[in-house]
């Protein structure tokens, strides 16, 4: 490999660089703003892109959730950064989506449907970033192999709204042996709210009269998660 000769500070200034700083230490030694300087590749007149990386940071970073705040950002929202335009945004993006694949990718090695931490675990990058909620519609054969999933509601920030009609019109249509419910709660504590316990009791009493049983009822937080079957919820008599 060539050496190129250079005066101390050139050399100095060539090593801090994120990129040549990469390059020289590895991506650990990069701190998060050095990180996104790579992505943004360039800056804009008069900011470099290491500052223009501290922009998009100090804008994501508002609930101290650090780089994570790329997955709640709006691509308009990131377009309103001075220097951000259309290009940057979705290179952002779609980094906070390639980081949510990786992280199911990896736990769908270890997925069990019988098993709601390992449910939860392939489900929680998937959901836990979003600021609404969605309740997802999990469909198994006989033997608990899924069969289909589908979104059934996208609600307001603080409540969805579902039916047991719309859960078993898909479940019939897929021919499904079995159905599972699971749902985010944006504010990210996972504990059922009391709209929560009565939409599940109707639903698992839905199932016993069209013997398509409600497995569960899985809760996402953030980095936590609630299982009605784990707690004992779905042994209990609906109503009670």
């Amino acid at each position: 490999m060539k050496t190129v000769k250079c005066e101390n500070n050139e050399y100095y200034r060539m090593q801090n660089l994120p990129y040549e700083k990469f390059v020289m230490h590895g991506s650990k030694a990069l701190t998060d703003s050095e990180l996104l300087a790579i992505i943004l590749r360039t800056g804009t007149k008069g900011v470099s892109a290491g500052q223009l990386a501290e922009r998009v940071l100090s804008q994501v970073n508002k609930n101290g959730n650090g780089l994570l705040g790329l997955h709640q950002i709006s691509l308009h929202d990131l377009m309103q950064i001075e220097g951000i335009g259309e290009v940057k945004a979705v290179k952002l993006k779609a980094i906070a989506e390639i980081s949510t694949r990786i992280a199911q990718t990896k736990a769908r090695k270890t997925l069990c449907y019988r098993t709601p931490y390992s449910i939860a675990e392939y489900y929680m990058e998937r959901f836990r970033h979003e600021n609404v909620e969605y309740i997802l519609l999990i469909m198994f054969d006989s033997g608990m192999h899924a069969i289909g999933e589908k979104i059934l509601s996208k609600g307001t920030v603080n409540a969805s709204l579902l039916s047991p009609r719309e859960v078993f019109v898909q479940a019939l249509k897929e021919q499904a042996s079995g159905i599972m419910i699971l749902h985010n709660h944006p504010g990210g504590n996972p504990v059922p709210s009391e709209n929560d316990l009565r939409i599940t009791a109707r639903i698992k009493e839905a199932g016993l009269l069209t013997d398509i049983p409600l497995l569960d009822h899985i809760i996402i937080g953030d980095n936590s998660y609630f299982s009605f079957k784990e707690s004992g919820l779905m042994t209990q008599e609906s109503g009670s």
